[in-house]
């Protein structure tokens, strides 16, 4: 791990333990820098009213020039949301972990960011292209190329 990287994840750490996590959003496990876990859970009326899920966040040592690779944990048992946006293996397909990253984002934006893409969601579906991805995706989502679509 970098010293830019971690001196950036102890601040963040520091700041969510200190100031907490939004509404519907919790750390679950920090205990290293090189991943984090966390469930978020959409508040209010929405098509997930009730469920959580867990958010695995993987850091490289060019964090945060680098995105984190985020994705939601899939086992036995515990599935990931369906959404257009998110595959089955937990991958998602968002810019802001992508083309329109910014280290000025931090893991508790993402989480926001996330949790607000599953609020607006109005029809619980897979990508198109769902099980032809989860048949050839890379352990790590960052190593996918997405092509990003504008809802609108």
């Amino acid at each position: 791990m970098g010293s830019v990287s971690a001196r950036r994840l102890a601040k963040e750490l520091r700041e969510i333990q200190s100031e907490g996590c939004p509404v519907g959003i919790t750390l679950v496990d920090a205990s290293d820098f090189s991943k984090w876990l966390f469930t978020i859970e959409v508040m209010g009326n929405s098509q997930y009213q009730g469920e959580a899920y867990t958010l695995q966040f993987r850091f490289d040592a060019q964090y945060p020039i680098s995105s984190p690779a985020v994705q939601f944990v899939v086992t036995d048992g515990k599935e990931a949301p369906v959404h257009p946006h998110v595959y089955s293996n937990g991958h998602i397909c968002a810019s802001i972990l992508g083309s329109e990253w910014s280290p000025v984002l931090s893991v508790i934006a993402v989480c926001v960011t996330l949790q607000s893409m599953l609020a607006s969601c109005k029809k619980k579906e897979r990508p198109a292209d769902n099980d032809r991805y989860v048949r050839t995706a890379p352990d790590n989502p960052k190593k996918t190329l997405f092509h990003y679509d504008d809802d609108t």
